[in-house]
């Protein structure tokens, strides 16, 4: 057998095996995971019907929800410039930057240019977030059920997830005493998503305050995932969480993903909300950590300006008014299915909903649910142990109303041909 010593200059015969990294073995992402497992043959009969798939948080699959026009003529005047052709800074383009920190700048949370750093998608706004702020064997505090990629960012760079529980019963709110009895000398962060994927819920500002208590009662950053912010259902007021202290640092992570429809662009940034210079080296770490890839993608984020600044105002209340529409679609036909129980979203683009596993003769958990409905009525959803939250499932809401009332059709029938 070849040796694999890499240590010694000795000439080996072959190759053998080349190890991947242990940062590569460490990396899990559920959802991926779960979406790339071969269809295995089950006993029952396989549909035949076209794939309505309700597994994905992209609202372009369908092609219903397009961005608005001015953000396709902002970015073609971007690269019909020829500006934008070089390296960017790696922080970002200065006017992007402008155009973030004046958007979401708030009197009670000011921000200027300098306390924004671009990202590649909010997906690497996460991963920076959580980079500059844990280190190898400190922990960090997610919630239950959670988005999946922030335990994968965690997992790979060998830092310890500390899942806090959220209360189905209260809206998804923090269980926040779970909370607080996770916390020791090695929690480096606290990490909220609100408006939340998967659970569709918004936090009100009396919750958030108090979430915010527990990190300054700890003197614990906070890492807030706004990405959905003011994405939010009738009745629902968003609160950006960095607008309720003055003392606790915040890193807002955003971008422009979800409230323009354009996922696959890969724009996002990080807000540094600091008062008081707690965040100094960390401003530094998310330099330095900005440097890997050299800024995301310059023309698009040279149209940020113009994206703000020129669509018109109407724009995101028809969006929300849209996705709400479609929203009730699903709370309303799912909620008529004996075994389900729909936990009602305030917003963003997800229905979560709880499976009464004793009411099906067949169904052993989450994942068997999802996918036997899979194979026998064409339908793709996703299992809560994407979650880690079993016993329930998510579906997207952002298909065309058709689609959706045909989803809930086969699995009202699904439900039917499987209860007790």
């Amino acid at each position: 057998m070849p040796s694999t010593d890499r240590t010694s200059n000795v000439p080996s015969s072959d190759w053998g095996t080349i190890s991947s990294s242990d940062v590569s073995r460490r990396t899990f992402n559920p959802i991926r995971d779960v979406l790339s497992r071969p269809v295995m043959p089950l006993s029952t009969p396989q549909s035949t019907k076209d794939l309505i798939s309700l597994s994905i948080g992209d609202p372009t699959v369908f092609g219903n929800f397009k961005t608005h026009p001015v953000v396709v003529e902002a970015v073609e005047e971007a690269v019909r410039s020829f500006s934008f052709n070089g390296y960017p800074p790696s922080v970002g383009v200065a006017q992007a930057r402008e155009a973030v920190a004046s958007k979401y700048s708030h009197p009670d949370a000011p921000l200027v240019a300098d306390d924004v750093i671009m990202a590649s998608g909010c997906s690497g706004a996460v991963e920076m977030a959580i980079s500059v702020l844990c280190n190898e064997g400190q922990n960090i505090l997610l919630p239950r059920p959670g988005f999946c990629l922030y335990n994968t960012v965690a997992g790979s760079r060998n830092i310890e997830t500390r899942l806090y529980n959220l209360l189905s019963e209260s809206n998804w709110e923090v269980d926040i005493e779970h909370m607080e009895s996770l916390i020791d000398n090695k929690t480096a962060a606290v990490l909220i998503n609100n408006p939340s994927n998967p659970c569709g819920s918004n936090f009100t500002k009396s919750h958030l305050r108090a979430i915010l208590g527990v990190c300054e009662k700890y003197k614990i950053p906070l890492i807030s995932d706004e990405i959905y912010a003011d994405m939010v259902f009738s009745g629902q007021v968003f609160t950006p969480t960095a607008t309720l202290t003055s003392t606790v640092p915040i890193l807002t992570l955003g971008g422009l993903a979800k409230q323009w429809l354009i996922p696959g662009w890969r724009i996002g940034w990080i807000l540094i909300n600091d008062r008081h210079g707690a965040f100094a080296q960390v401003r530094q770490g998310l330099f330095a950590l900005s440097t890997l890839i050299n800024g995301p993608c310059a023309p698009i984020q040279a149209a940020i300006p113009k994206i703000f600044n020129n669509v018109p105002s109407t724009y995101l209340p028809a969006l929300n008014k849209q996705l709400e529409a479609h929203a009730r679609v699903l709370e309303i036909e799912l909620s008529k299915v004996p075994g389900l129980r729909v936990i009602s979203p305030q917003g963003a683009m997800y229905v979560m909903v709880k499976l009464d596993l004793s009411a099906f003769a067949d169904i052993t958990d989450d994942a068997d649910f999802c996918r036997k409905l899979k194979w026998e009525e064409s339908v793709e959803i996703l299992p809560g142990e994407c979650f880690a939250y079993p016993g329930t499932v998510r579906l997207v809401i952002t298909p065309p109303k058709d689609k959706l009332y045909a989803a809930t059709e086969r699995i009202s029938a699904f439900c039917a041909r499987h209860h007790i």
